[in-house]
C-alpha cells in the first residue's frame, strides 16, 4: 500500500495536500524525526544499518517520516516499535531541535530531533528486516569515532545537529531532557 505525506510549505504548515512517498515536488516540504534514546549511564542507543538501503552498514539513530495524518511524537514512537521493537513511553521524550533541511531551493523536510531518557536493554530488540541489523549503547565519544572511522551516516547530510547534540549532552547532561 502506498504511504503518504502531509505537504508542508515552507513555514512547516499543512497545506491541506498529501504527496506520494518520494521525491518532493517544488514547494512541498514534510515532516522527518529523528528519534535518540539516552540511558542513565549518558550512553545513546544507535542501530546499524542493513547493507541494501540508503547508508548502508552506518550506525544511525531511528529515524523515519511522519505519514499523513500523524504527529511527530506518534511517529517517534512509531518509528522505535517498528525499527526496533521497543515501545517508549512518551513522558520520556523531548524535542531537542527543530529546523528545516532544504533539499532544493524551494522543497525539503523539517526535521523534529528527540531524546528519550529511557532504559532498554538490547536483548529486547527485534530488528525490522530491510532496516535494521545490529544495536549498540554508545557514549558520545564512541560516536564521534564512528563518524571519525566512516561508520556512521554521513552527519552534513544526515544529521547536521551531532556534535551540538554530544557537546550539550556532555556539559549539561541529562537536564537537556528533563
Amino acid at each position: 500500500m502506498a504511504e503518504f505525506w502531509d505537504v508542508l510549505d515552507k513555514n512547516g504548515n499543512k497545506t491541506g495536500r498529501l504527496q506520494k512517498r518520494g521525491w518532493m515536488e517544488s514547494g512541498n516540504y514534510h515532516l522527518v524525526v529523528f528519534v535518540w534514546i539516552i540511558n542513565e549511564k549518558g550512553d545513546f542507543l544507535i542501530s546499524k544499518r542493513v547493507p541494501d538501503i540508503r547508508w548502508p552498514n552506518k550506525w544511525a539513530c531511528t529515524a523515519g517520516s511522519v505519514v499523513a495524518g500523524d504527529d511527530s511524537i506518534t511517529t517517534a514512537l512509531k518509528e522505535v516499535r517498528e525499527e526496533l521493537g521497543l515501545i517508549l513511553a512518551p513522558e520520556n521524550g523531548k524535542i531537542y531541535k527543530q529546523y528545516r533541511n532544504d533539499i532544493t531551493e524551494d522543497c525539503g523536510e523539517f526535521i523534529d530531533v528527540w531524546i528519550f531518557r529511557q532504559e532498554v536493554d538490547i536483548h529486547s530488540v527485534v530488528f525490522q528486516p530491510g532496516e535494521t541489523c545490529d544495536v549498540m549503547w554508545a557514549s558520545a565519544e564512541k560516536i564521534r569515532q564512528l563518524v571519525e572511522q566512516d561508520m556512521f551516516i554521513p552527519v552534513r547530510e544526515g544529521c547536521p545537529y551531532l556534535e551540538d547534540l554530544l557537546r550539550v549532552y556532555n556539559e549539561e547532561g541529562f537536564s537537556i531532557i528533563k
